[in-house]
């Protein structure tokens, strides 16, 4: 993905203005994409351009989800976190959020992990995508992201 970091900017933008996602724009984009701990990243190439993107991560100490799925099963489940997941507006309609989705799970599987991930429960355009996929909605919950801003996020876990 190194280098499409530019180019997933560019389509970033673009989903910020239409959809708000993500709901607090980064100051440096490229970092917030390729930052961090990452068991992999992937893009989508439609007719030789950036349409999507996707993100797997081990859980953090922020992650809600992670705990959740643990709670459920019962141990301390090995997880992985599904995360910058974003397509294009003029390429939606054509599974290319689906194939993503299906990449990451892919490889958190390969890896012997079990992939999460939260949402921010008024992209209900995501939700709706995870649902049609078999994710399970795990909780609804609220996180302090600033001590100024708490968002409500819904947890999802991949069907086992």
């Amino acid at each position: 993905m190194d280098g499409d970091v530019d180019e997933c900017v560019r389509v970033l933008a673009e989903v910020h203005r239409c959809d708000g996602y993500p709901v607090n724009w980064p100051a440096r984009p490229g970092e917030w994409l390729s930052d961090g701990p990452l068991l992999g990243s992937w893009v989508a190439e439609l007719e030789g351009r950036v349409v999507g993107h996707v993100s797997l991560a081990p859980g953090g100490a922020d992650d809600v989800a992670p705990a959740l799925w643990s709670e459920r099963t019962g141990a301390r489940s090995a997880t992985a976190v599904v995360s910058r997941l974003f397509v294009a507006p003029q390429a939606r309609g054509r599974r290319i959020g689906a194939l993503l989705m299906d990449r990451a799970t892919a490889e958190a599987r390969r890896r012997g992990l079990h992939p999460v991930l939260d949402v921010v429960a008024s992209d209900t355009a995501a939700a709706a995508l995870y649902e049609r996929l078999g994710w399970e909605l795990l909780a609804t919950v609220d996180q302090q992201w600033s001590p100024h801003q708490t968002v409500t996020v819904r947890c999802y876990a991949a069907p086992s």
